[in-house]
């Protein structure tokens, strides 16, 4: 049996260099180890994505860490989906939230029998049929019942966090459980001259960091996946044509909602998300459709509180790295690929990567097929987000700006068009499994774009109508009820995990 690699470099903190840490920590605990985490406060961190979905309550139980002292800790609030302004067309709204609506009748998915009813000329939202909707509509908060009473009430959440506070959080939790940690920057990489390996990274002050297996959390630069090993990148921007983003931090006003709010503008689109003592707010948008100054000017002009910093801006490409594993690299976090963060998933990437690593945590042989396996898991996952992503685009009917009249005309991948063909067709969901969102989001984007299968399936029919609208109107009670009993949100978190 070959030698187990112990020895491991991280490059880069933030939150993926933090998050890798913890969880190597974790994962070596009680086994012999030494991990080093590089990373130099002059370059810094984009320290944006404070936005997460439901996954990431499993990767802070899988640590031990406590929920209610990480609330406390990083200034974190409770999300219950997004709510999407002006997408479809201006002056419009829908909310996609961590759950499913309704309930499956007689082995048929809900939204057929929503689809059965408006062909039946009956007025219908299928927001009424949302737990988590109609609390966010509420600006309510509940926490999930570990076995809840009726699947109605079964739904998810996440956090908004302070990401700063994240990655000092898990770097407190790393170094107390061994991680070392190394200030400076990285003058140059040493490859090893027969397999092109990674031997040792050279510090600005020449000191020399050697390892078996090194972690590349540098961010887009990709110091180790790209500028050392040449790894390629895959450039999606023909079909996500943002990119660029301004951020900026405001004052919070009012309470803070218990969901993102994303809204679209002229040439992109701005995200909300309230912590308990700020906002985060941020514009990504297509610099071929819009000046830098124009997107910054609008960001300010949206935010609901006065600014507090500067406005920062980043320039990004989205698409993915050829390979998250090259050699004895493996990429996290920015260096690994870029999904705008509109549906929140760049730290559910940061997630999705290090279980894979552990899943698949090399001996000193680095196994080539063990590494292609990853790689096909890691493409077939960027995927599935980015079409999923486009979808958001593509489906709108707004024709106001130069920016919308160009996603919708912009031809998209063939595993979307064939989703979206199937579904206009006969309103059946195409899954390629896995897939980071289920077919409840999917539903949601069609339904809140307003596109309606031509037919639905037949199998509706087999409840008499005027059962169908007693088994929908008990539903909707059930969940109206539910949701005018539970707290206010701002009210939840004064009461069981206000920042310290």
């Amino acid at each position: 049996m070959n030698e187990r690699v112990n020895k491991i470099v991280i490059v880069g903190g933030g939150t993926a260099g933090w998050m890798a840490a913890a969880s190597l920590a974790r994962f070596f605990d009680g086994k012999p180890s030494h991990i080093v985490l590089i990373e130099s406060e002059q370059i810094g961190t984009v320290g944006v994505g404070e936005a997460t979905i439901p996954g990431i309550r499993a990767f802070n139980l899988s640590l031990g860490i406590d929920e209610i002292d990480f609330i406390r800790k990083t200034n974190a609030t409770f999300k219950l989906g997004i709510e999407f302004r002006n997408w479809y067309q201006n002056n419009t709204t829908f909310f996609h939230p961590f759950a499913a609506y309704g309930l499956p009748l007689h082995g048929v998915e809900f939204h057929h029998y929503i689809a059965r009813m408006r062909a039946a000329g009956e007025t219908v939202d299928i927001a009424d049929y949302s737990f988590p909707i109609q609390l966010a509509r509420r600006g309510h908060f509940a926490q999930p019942h570990e076995k809840p009473p009726t699947p109605l009430a079964d739904y998810g959440y996440a956090y908004h966090f302070d990401a700063a506070l994240y990655a000092s959080y898990l770097r407190d939790y790393a170094m107390a459980r061994g991680v070392v940690r190394i200030e400076g920057k990285i003058a140059s990489v040493k490859l090893h001259p027969d397999d092109g390996f990674i031997e040792s990274v050279i510090m600005d002050n020449n000191a020399e960091i050697a390892g078996q297996l090194f972690i590349d959390c540098s961010g887009f630069r990709g110091l180790l996946i790209e500028e050392a090993l040449h790894t390629g990148y895959d450039d999606w921007r023909c079909w996500l044509p943002c990119d660029r983003a301004v951020a900026v931090q405001s004052q919070l006003t009012g309470e803070p909602t218990p969901y993102t709010r994303t809204t679209a503008h002229e040439a992109g689109w701005q995200w909300r998300i309230p912590l308990q003592h700020r906002t985060g707010n941020g514009y990504v948008y297509a610099s071929r459709f819009i000046s830098d100054e124009q997107a910054r000017q609008t960001l300010l002009t949206h935010l609901d509180g006065e600014p507090i910093k500067q406005p920062r801006q980043f320039d990004f490409v989205t698409g993915r790295r050829k390979k998250i594993w090259n050699k004895n690299c493996f990429a996290l976090g920015l260096a690994s690929g870029f999904l705008e963060p509109l549906e929140s998933t760049s730290i559910s990437l940061i997630q999705t990567g290090i279980s894979k690593l552990l899943q698949f945590f090399p001996d000193v042989s680095f196994n080539a097929h063990d590494m292609a396996e990853v790689n096909r898991l890691h493409h077939h996952e960027f995927e599935r987000i980015r079409d999923f992503l486009i979808l958001h685009y593509k489906a709108t009917t707004r024709s106001d700006t130069a920016f919308w009249r160009f996603c919708q005309e912009m031809p998209v991948p063939d595993s979307l068009a064939h989703k979206m063909q199937v579904y206009e067709s006969r309103g059946h969901l195409v899954m390629y499994d896995p897939e980071a969102f289920e077919k409840e989001s999917w539903v949601t984007m069609y339904m809140g774009f307003h596109r309606y299968a031509e037919r639905y399936d037949e199998r509706a029919d087999n409840i008499n109508l005027d059962e169908l609208k007693n088994q929908l109107a008990k539903m909707r009670q059930m969940i109206q009820i539910a949701a005018d009993q539970a707290m206010r949100h701002g009210d939840f978190i004064a009461r069981h995990c206000a920042a310290e």
